[in-house]
């Protein structure tokens, strides 16, 4: 461009911009979309009662609300011109007639932006309350800039076509209007998915939600940029027409047309080109949320054999599905670019082919869905599909929709419909059938390193009977084992009696190992330990009952500690449930099924039986979620599992809530574990924590409105459930540093006594806030003033506390230098036999490897707490179970999901606010856009007394 050019672009540009602040217009303009935005923000998208911290209102209605005052702001630009003769002067100007349109465009563009400066209060106060994303933001701004300059660029072309105002205001509108409705699934639901996803290509607010999302797209650019192109060069033909009137058919005419059909269909061909490429686009989200991890990849690396990721999309599907199925599209199609050959994606509408059909039902059990679909002429039933199916050799998973999408219930007849974690889910899928096509090959196929098996045991002559017969049967299934490992696992037998027990001594202060004896009555004792080991850890073997099976499993699983991709085991431990009154009945007491479906996507949960007790050799992580008088025996398998060198994850605390009649009491909780722990420094005092910063507990009111009684959920302020986010969680542990926010409920304080803890290292996971303080007060019902406000005052000190902490090292056995406790049940069982079945000893000594994991709290992970918290956020809640599963990954140094795990449209929600301090700030964001109107009408008034002096001074020389 010119250097004179610009000038004149720039000179007609600063006039419209005098021109509209010398009349109304620009703060009519200014001014609605001010209070038109900041209302819809408040109150028509109710910011608060949707409790997501994101400004997601903001731009919600950008592509609407842009047309009308897009229309309005262009309809007087060149009908004016026309209407008062000034567009015969610009006909007659030496300056190309594109500087004047390009001119005007500027001078409306940088009034858009003006107004879009006003709102920036908005997301700078979501950044003061709750954790916001700043990419979507910069997206959506960045995309309003678009969308609007699109608009802006037809309105000019539609102004200059007609000298009546009010015509163009209409038209503009009218044009404006079916770019957005094309792409609309108001439009798109009467065609079939493919046509309907062609048709939101081509849709200016279909193009604008892919742009706030997050993800900054090349295609979306250039269809914006080319809407904006198109119609300014139709706008420069148009008045270099009325400039040809009196001298048609030169070559220059048909120059200019032929150079505007260029123009048009080259950018109708680019953007048709473009829509078949995914790859030209930077996912601004904080954490990548719509771009393959490193996880993920990590994934696809260890493929061996071809992947399989199909998916089974409708036509016609249900209109809150069908803008899912071009996102799961695409992000299909980068695990198919990012697998380089070994991923293969596949989209099938079932309904099209009765074939592929026909093998969904019977081969992987796929089911359409009915949904019941209404516009405003009839209501009809349409059975559709949602699914992917992965499939690796001859495994294969299946998601249906109801595991690939979050739900939000902004009101009782509005939801809001998004894909939950699209990217964890695939890979949460392959991860699950990559481990199971593993696991019916080779075991040492996948251990890194060598391994050594080694037996502690006694000559043969000191063992009883049945363990010298086990000893051979333990050699049998270690030759064929070394046989599959190709010198991979190495065997040795050592006696621990030899050169003078010194090989006992040192086991017994390196592992706790020390002899056994068949019961109570006899003077006779051996060694029997097995472990398995490589340069960075220890495993001990357990006895079992010594079979031949069970040594096979509890040998499998050892190696598969080692082992990479196989589905890890976890030992569940739930409170023994008390039978019920009525047979009819369930039992009562705390359920917790939503975690077990939770963790048995990805892990294998079983449910664990201490009463023999013993772990389960398959167990790779213990998890006691509000275990309940856990007697000696059940303590002794828990505290031998910890000594082995495995890691005790307990959820349990002093106290326990219930929920009966509508009413919410709170008792004494004994668990069995308050001696173990605090044996190993850790115990909890018998109080219950409150915080100011919490998470609502929602109560039903019954209101009397003219005679009739109505009942609504009221969200009540409630200190016992525990807000923890930002400095709460710590950030510099992987189990809670993505996690956006947790709520722990009823929950205990924690004590440390360092003394005990020796040279263990101790993590702090989760604190309450500074404002904290504790009560022994067990009365927990909900109470609220006649204000309507909390009725909890506080008592005491105000301090963070402890909800949460990791210990890891070695750790003294409980039962150090006491009989085991098996040993003293057999005898008690029966004095006169031998027990051989029940041969035991204490390990009293862990390796470095143990962990304990303690989270204080019964209730947290309760199927009816999760139910409060998510209808308290009007959405589906997660956080507890995302934490725990990150506990059990961390744990197992399975840390391929833990950074996807916790992504989600829904789960960064609002710290809790009083309705005072909600009031505060969206009275401040009225205030500062007044102040914001304010100083650019003095500015622009600073501005004008300027020029009017230079003028002056001008004049006067």
């Amino acid at each position: 461009m010119q250097p004179n050019s610009k000038i004149s672009i720039k000179r007609v540009a600063c006039k419209e911009v005098t021109l509209f602040f010398a009349s109304p217009i620009a703060y009519l303009f200014l001014g609605s979309f001010a209070a038109i935005t900041l209302f819809i923000f408040f109150w028509g998208e109710a910011f608060f009662a949707r409790n997501i911290a994101d400004v997601r209102p903001l731009f919600e209605w950008m592509p609407v609300l842009l047309i009308f005052l897009s229309a309005t702001l262009t309809m007087r630009l060149w009908s004016e011109e026309r209407r008062t003769g000034t567009l015969e002067y610009v006909h007659t100007q030496a300056v190309p007639l594109w500087h004047f349109v390009v001119g005007k465009f500027i001078g409306c563009l940088f009034l858009l932006c003006l107004a879009l400066a006003i709102t920036l209060p908005l997301p700078l106060t979501v950044t003061l309350i709750g954790d916001l994303d700043w990419g979507p933001v910069i997206a959506g701004y960045l995309a309003t800039l678009l969308v609007g300059a699109a608009y802006l660029s037809i309105g000019l072309f539609i102004s200059a076509r007609s000298e009546n105002q009010i015509v163009s205001l209409i038209s503009a509108t009218a044009l404006c209007g079916a770019f957005y409705l094309v792409g609309n699934s108001s439009i798109t639901d009467f065609f079939g998915a493919q046509a309907a996803e062609g048709m939101r290509l081509l849709g200016t607010g279909s193009r604008f939600e892919s742009i706030t999302r997050g993800v900054i797209d090349l295609r979306d650019f250039y269809y914006y940029f080319s809407i904006i192109l198109v119609f300014l060069a139709l706008n420069t033909l148009v008045l270099e027409k009325e400039r040809w009137a009196k001298s048609r058919g030169r070559a220059q005419h048909r120059h200019w047309r032929w150079l505007t059909f260029f123009l048009v269909a080259n950018a109708l061909g680019a953007n048709l080109w473009l829509g078949q490429i995914n790859v030209l686009r930077i996912d601004v989200t904080e954490g990548k949320q719509y771009s393959i991890s490193s996880a993920t990849k990590n994934y696809l690396n260890q493929l061996q054999e071809p992947l399989l990721i199909r998916g089974y999309f409708s036509q016609k599907t249900h209109p809150l599905l069908a803008p899912l199925v071009p996102q799961m599209r695409d992000l299909m199609r980068e695990y198919e670019i990012t697998g380089r050959g070994k991923v293969r994606v596949e989209f099938i509408d079932p309904l099209a082919n009765p074939e592929l059909e026909k093998e969904a039902n019977q081969k992987y059990g796929i089911q359409p869905v009915p949904f019941q679909i209404a516009d405003r002429y009839q209501s009809s039933i349409v059975s559709s599909y949602f699914n992917v199916l992965v499939e690796y050799g001859d495994e294969n998973l299946v998601l249906d929709f109801r595991e690939l999408i979050e739900i939000q219930q902004r009101s009782e007849a509005e939801i809001d419909v998004q894909l939950r974690n699209p990217e964890h889910d695939l890979t949460r899928a392959i991860k699950k059938v990559l481990r199971s096509y593993q696991a019916g090959g080779n075991l040492f196929d996948t251990v890194k390193g060598n391994l050594d098996f080694t037996l502690y045991a006694s000559v043969d002559e000191a063992l009883p009977e049945q363990l010298t017969t086990f000893k051979a049967i333990v050699l049998q299934v270690l030759d064929k084992a070394q046989e599959d490992s190709q010198g991979r696992l190495a065997l040795k037998i050592v006696d621990p009696d030899a050169d003078n027990g010194r090989i006992g001594q040192q086991i017994a202060e390196e592992f706790g190992f020390r002899p056994m004896a068949t019961n109570l009555l006899s003077d006779d004792s051996f060694y029997f330990y097995m472990t398995l080991s490589n340069e960075e850890q220890v495993i001990q073997i357990p006895l079992g009952d010594v079979s031949e099976g069970t040594f096979e499993r509890n040998l499998e699983a050892a190696i598969k500690r080692f082992a990479s991709g196989f589905t890890k085991t976890v030992a569940l431990v739930e409170p023994k449930s008390s039978p019920s009154a009525s047979p009819y009945a369930p039992p009562s007491g705390p359920s917790f099924t939503q975690l077990q479906s939770f963790l048995s996507q990805e892990l294998d949960v079983q449910l664990e039986d201490l009463s023999d007790g013993r772990v389960s050799g398959e167990a790779d992580i213990l998890l006691l979620v509000a275990p309940k008088e856990l007697n000696e025996v059940e303590l002794f398998a828990v505290d031998q599992f910890l000594m082995q060198g495995g890691t005790v994850v307990a959820a349990t605390s002093p106290f326990s809530a219930s929920f009966a009649n509508r009413r919410l009491d709170l008792s004494e909780y004994n668990s069995g574990l308050q001696a173990w722990l605090s044996h190993h420094g850790i115990s909890q005092e018998k109080s219950l924590v409150l915080d100011p910063q919490n998470a609502a507990f929602p109560v039903p009111v019954t209101r009397n409105i003219g005679g009739l009684q109505l009942q609504e959920m009221r969200m009540l302020d409630y200190p016992f459930f525990i807000d923890a986010r930002g400095k709460g969680l710590n950030q510099d542990n992987a189990i809670t540093s993505d996690l956006p926010q947790l709520t722990m409920s009823w929950a205990s304080p924690i004590l440390l006594d360092e003394t005990k803890q020796g040279e263990r290292q101790v993590t702090t996971l989760i604190r309450s806030s500074d404002e904290s303080w504790l009560t022994l007060n067990q009365d927990i019902m909900p109470r609220v003033t006649a204000d309507g406000v909390s009725a909890f005052s506080i008592e005491g000190n105000q301090e963070s506390h402890i909800l949460s902490v990791v210990s890891a090292g070695r750790f003294d056995s409980f039962f150090a230098g006491k009989q085991s406790p098996l040993l003293t049940e057999a005898a008690e069982g029966s004095e006169t036999e031998q027990i051989e079945e029940n041969i035991s000893s204490v390990i009293e000594r862990s390796p470095d490897s143990a962990r304990i994991i303690l989270y204080s709290s019964n209730d947290f992970l309760n199927d009816q707490v999760i139910q409060l918290a998510a209808s308290a956020q009007r959405s589906e809640y997660l956080n507890s179970f995302q934490l725990m599963a990150n506990t059990i990954d961390w744990s197992l140094e399975d840390t391929g999901l833990l950074s996807i795990r916790s992504r989600g449209h829904f789960n960064r929600t609002l710290p809790p606010m009083e309705q005072d301090t909600q009031m505060f700030w969206e009275y401040l964001n009225y205030g500062l856009a007044a102040l914001a109107l304010i100083f650019i009408a003095g500015f622009e008034r600073r501005s004008r007394r300027i020029k009017q002096k230079q003028y002056l001074a001008l004049f006067a020389q």
